[in-house]
């Protein structure tokens, strides 16, 4: 990638920041949310602003556009100065008439959730199109060639084909990759991104922080990115801005902050990184310590335990044979089914006790579909499931509702998760009461109590609210409700893909100590590579429905052997601004599990390499 800051930054430096912040503070009624911050940006630079949820970096950005006026929040002090030489513009105090001229022309902004940001009753061209209408008055014509061009670059395949498609007809990647256009429509001078690859796939976010990275260099665009990813940090930014809890706590170059963290914060941000590689030559997973912040101070947490859970003496508690799950997707004239979802086939997998076993794989692997399976959530159309040795379907209703008590399952969103009417006590309670499991309101209280001590927190917030919490604590709730039922397997659903660093680090912990405690099972299913090296025992590596790679965490992260594990390993991003990887950009999309009726997929075979790792044929 080069030196971090280009040579088209250091000469617009002369002129002076494009964006210069002074005293910002922001007011959500009598509450301060961000407390007077300073930073200023020059064109071709990327500033990096980092913090945990509810640090105020989100807010910062919304002030900038003034769309913070729309949210009933107030600028309460400062100024936020936009444009070079005598006169720029103070958007703290500009009309909306002139806001109107600045947004999406001067400043744009690309942000987290691309599906609710997209209108879905008009097609991907007449969005980008209506950009160019108002901003740049371009008639249609011109603006759908416009928008045609702006799809190109941002390489998207089939560009033409694109225009007239729906939202809803894109993957999540293709839809970041539509708002990216639609914020470049008018060749901006400054580009907010406010945590533009938080749910995408490794393969996707190289992809969209490559046409960032590359846009940039071609406009001379000046970008805030705004993120809790430090991976993402190293690799793209010139500088960094640390928020935490409303205010900049510490700011630098991308290499003096990583280097030489200064404040308590960034140390313990910094510290709680799960960095692709540090597992190398451990043959067993860690508990590690944890820096957190105690008041204004960091303390270290725990101790270093190796994670040698795993009976791989004993029977598999779970055991998957050929697998099969298709859903039909359309159908012709006269109904008949003409194409099927080809989300998982023929998979062959073992699940020892005490042992973690991670999926991985791009978005439509068929992660979810299997654990959703496992979990009785859907039905498979083949192969079949075995609990501790017993085939599911020969189970009785009984046992099958015995089976749902021993498999539990915690879902990627909290929120979602917890009835937002009841209280975290009675959540926790619900499988208690409704297996049977203990009898008297004192004797369940108590064992609410109990859990929400085991999982971290304390037994007076069981009358507590799910709103009344964050989500770090929210994902806490909803594993001590799925240790209500003593399970013997949990299945972590993208459990931690949207928590922050240094939250994911201490439930990481917290399910490696429960683990040890009570012998569970994990099927810890996700897309963040260097999560999965750290908490694995071993690691399936999925691509379209079937298994290209599986064996010993050490095996498939140290020595992959199939191109779409190296193609996933290579796209992590790095947490070292010293070691930014010159990746070769990533073309194309994951291809389609859609098949026509009767064009089912060659179910490949594995091959033992080593006595712990077997990879797939490749064609």
């Amino acid at each position: 990638m080069g030196a971090p800051m280009t040579q088209l930054s250091r000469d617009h430096q002369l002129d002076g920041p494009l964006l210069d912040v002074r005293s910002l503070s922001v007011r959500f009624g009598s509450n301060r949310v961000v407390d007077d911050v300073s930073f200023a940006v020059a064109p071709g630079q990327t500033l990096a602003i980092v913090g945990e949820s509810g640090s105020g970096k989100s807010v910062t950005s919304l002030a900038i556009m003034r769309l913070i006026d729309h949210m009933n929040g107030t600028i309460d002090q400062g100024e936020i100065r936009f444009g070079q030489g005598a006169d720029p513009v103070d958007i703290a105090r500009a009309s909306q008439d002139e806001m109107r001229r600045i947004r999406g022309k001067d400043v744009a902004m690309i942000f987290q959730e691309p599906m609710t940001s997209l209108n879905p009753v008009f097609t991907v061209g007449d969005q980008i199109a209506e950009v160019l209408m108002l901003h740049e008055g371009l008639p249609k014509s011109r603006a759908l060639t416009a928008a045609r061009e702006l799809l190109e670059m941002v390489r998207l395949p089939d560009a033409a084909a694109m225009l007239k498609r729906y939202p809803h007809q894109l993957s999540g990647g293709m839809r970041q990759r539509v708002m990216i256009a639609m914020a470049l429509a008018c060749r901006p001078k400054l580009l907010i991104a406010d945590e533009p690859t938080t749910a995408l796939d490794v393969t996707i976010q190289a992809q969209i922080l490559s046409i960032i990275r590359d846009l940039q260099k071609k406009l001379g665009m000046a970008v805030i990115f705004i993120t809790h990813d430090m991976g993402v940090v190293a690799e793209i930014a010139d500088r960094v801005v640390v928020m935490w809890r409303g205010r900049k706590v510490e700011e630098g170059p991308v290499e003096e902050i990583f280097a030489r963290p200064a404040h308590a914060y960034t140390r313990a941000l910094l510290s709680a990184v799960p960095a692709l590689g540090s597992m190398t030559g451990e043959p067993f997973p860690k508990r590690l310590p944890l820096t957190v912040m105690d008041g204004e101070q960091s303390r270290v947490v725990g101790v270093e335990s190796i994670q040698d859970t795993a009976r791989y003496d004993q029977a598999p508690i779970l055991s998957l044979r050929g697998l099969e799950a298709r859903f039909d997707v359309r159908r012709n004239l006269l109904g008949r089914v003409t194409h099927r979802v080809h989300a998982v086939e023929g998979v062959d997998l073992d699940l020892w006790p005490g042992e973690t076993l991670s999926l991985v794989g791009e978005s439509g692997s068929g992660k979810s579909t299997i654990g959703r399976t496992i979990q009785q959530l859907q039905d498979p159309t083949g192969g079949e499931v075995r609990f501790e040795g017993r085939p599911m379907s020969e189970m009785s209703a009984h046992e099958r509702r015995r089976l749902r008590r021993q498999v539990q399952y915690v879902f990627q969103d909290p929120f979602a998760s917890l009835d937002p009417r009841r209280t975290v006590g009675f959540s926790i309670a619900e499988p208690i009461t409704t297996h049977g499991l203990i009898d008297g309101a004192k004797a369940i209280r108590s064992r609410v109590a109990e859990l929400l001590e085991r999982v971290g927190l304390k037994p007076e917030f069981a009358d507590r609210y799910p709103h009344e919490f964050s989500g770090g604590q929210r994902q806490r709730i909803c594993i001590a409700r799925a240790l209500a039922s003593k399970p013997r397997l949990i299945i972590a659903d993208e459990a931690l893909s949207a928590l922050d660093v240094s939250v994911q680090a201490q439930i990481i912990n917290l399910m490696m100590e429960l683990q040890a405690e009570e012998g569970l099972a994990y099927l810890f299913i996700s897309h963040d590579m260097a999560v999965v090296e750290k908490i694995s025992h071993r690691v399936a590596v999925l691509y379209l429905g079937q298994i290209v790679e599986i064996g010993s965490r050490a095996a498939v992260f140290e020595r992959p052997m199939h191109p779409y594990t190296r193609k996933l390993l290579s796209a992590v991003p790095v947490a070292d601004p010293t070691r930014r990887p010159d990746r070769p950009m990533l073309d194309g999309e994951i291809p389609s599990p859609v098949r026509r009726v009767g064009d089912a997929p060659r179910i490949l075979s594995l091959t033992s390499v080593a006595p712990d790792h077997k990879v797939a044929e490749t064609a």
